[in-house]
C-alpha cells in the first residue's frame, strides 16, 4: 500500500553507480510532507527510483544520440512524476548508452573501430579486430577528452563523436600499412609563403613549413585550437620570442615560444607530442618535434611572417 512520508529537515547525499557512471542524489526537505504514491513506500522517497535504475528525464525521449538520461534532485521542483515535493528538483545527467561494442569482441566493426581511433592518435598499434584491453584504453581515453561516460565500451554517443572526428578508414588503415610515424604531407603554399621568411602554417594538411625565399627548409606536424579558441588565420608577424615561456593564462609550459597574434604563437606541445591530434590548443600552433621546433627557434627572427591559411 502507497502511503504519505513525513520528514522533516533532513538533507541526505548519495551516490550511486549506475552503468559505470556516478549520479549523485541530493535530496532536502523543510518541514514539509512528500507525497509521492507512485513509489515503493519501502525505500526513499526519491532514491527509491535510483536505486532501481535511475529515474527518467520528465516526459524527455532519449538524448539526440540514444542514450538516456538520469536526473538528480537539487533544489525545489516536481518529481518526473508530476509529484509535488517541496525542496527537491531535477536536473538531467548523461549516463552511457547501451553497449554497441565492446572488450571480448571481435571482427570487422573492432578493425574500423581502431582504424579510426588510430587516425586521431588514440591508438598507435595495427588493427588486429580483437577489442582487447589496449582498444579498451584507447577508447576510455577518448570518452574521457570529449566528457562522455568513460566505459570503455562504444556506445551510440561515442560513435557519433568519433565518426565525427575521423573519415573511412582505407583498406591500408584497416590492415596496418599505414606508417604511424610518417610526417603529414603538405599542401600548396599559399602565395604568401614564397617571399621573404615565413612560418607557413597549413591547417588544412595540420603542417608547419619554414619557408625562406620560397625554398622549403623545414616542414613539421602542427596542431590547432578547437572550436572554442580556433587559431586566427591570415598573415601575421613574429613580434616576441620566449625560449622556456609558461603561459600566464594557463600556467603551462610552451617552450620555444615565438607569438605572432596577441597570445598565440608557435611552440613545441608535450600533449601534442603525447597524445597527438585526441586534443587540441587554446589557439596556438603546436608542434611535437622537439628537436625540430627547437632548431627552428634559433633560425626565426623578431619580424619574420606568419602566414595560417587553408590550402
Amino acid at each position: 500500500m502507497r502511503h504519505l512520508h513525513a520528514l522533516r529537515r533532513l538533507l541526505a547525499r548519495v551516490v550511486l553507480t549506475l552503468g559505470g557512471a556516478a549520479l549523485l542524489v541530493a535530496v532536502g526537505y523543510a518541514g514539509s510532507q512528500v507525497l509521492a504514491p507512485d513509489l515503493d513506500p519501502d525505500l526513499d522517497p526519491v532514491a527509491g527510483d535510483v536505486a532501481a535504475g535511475g529515474v527518467p528525464a520528465p516526459g524527455a525521449p532519449p538524448t539526440a544520440t540514444g542514450a538516456p538520461s538520469q536526473v538528480r534532485p537539487v533544489v525545489a521542483g516536481p518529481t518526473p512524476h508530476g509529484r509535488v515535493v517541496p525542496g527537491v528538483a531535477f536536473e538531467v545527467l548523461l549516463v552511457p548508452g547501451p553497449t554497441l561494442l565492446g572488450p571480448g569482441e571481435e571482427g570487422d566493426d573492432v578493425r574500423d573501430l581502431q582504424a579510426r581511433l588510430r587516425q586521431i592518435a588514440w591508438l598507435s598499434g595495427a588493427p588486429d579486430g580483437v577489442y582487447g584491453d589496449t582498444t579498451t584504453a584507447a577508447v576510455s581515453g577518448f570518452q574521457a577528452k570529449r566528457e562522455i561516460p568513460v566505459t570503455g565500451a562504444v556506445d551510440q554517443r561515442t560513435t557519433d563523436r568519433l565518426l565525427a572526428m575521423t573519415t573511412e578508414p582505407t583498406e591500408a588503415e584497416l590492415t596496418g600499412a599505414v606508417d604511424d610515424t610518417a610526417s603529414n604531407a603538405p599542401g600548396a603554399l599559399d602565395p604568401r609563403c614564397l617571399t621573404g621568411r615565413v612560418m607557413c602554417v597549413d591547417k588544412t594538411t595540420s603542417t608547419l613549413r619554414w619557408v625562406v625565399d620560397g625554398d622549403v627548409l623545414r616542414t613539421m606536424d602542427a596542431r590547432f585550437g578547437g572550436s572554442a579558441t580556433a587559431t586566427r588565420e591570415g598573415q601575421f608577424s613574429v613580434f616576441s620570442m620566449s625560449r622556456d615561456h609558461v603561459s600566464s593564462l594557463y600556467d603551462t609550459s610552451m617552450p620555444f615560444a615565438m607569438f605572432f597574434s596577441g597570445g598565440q604563437a608557435v611552440h613545441y606541445s608535450p600533449d601534442f607530442a603525447s597524445v597527438g591530434y585526441g586534443g587540441a590548443s587554446h589557439g596556438c600552433v603546436n608542434i611535437r618535434d622537439l628537436d625540430g621546433i627547437a632548431a627552428l627557434f634559433d633560425e626565426v627572427q623578431v619580424g619574420d611572417a606568419v602566414v595560417v591559411y587553408w590550402s
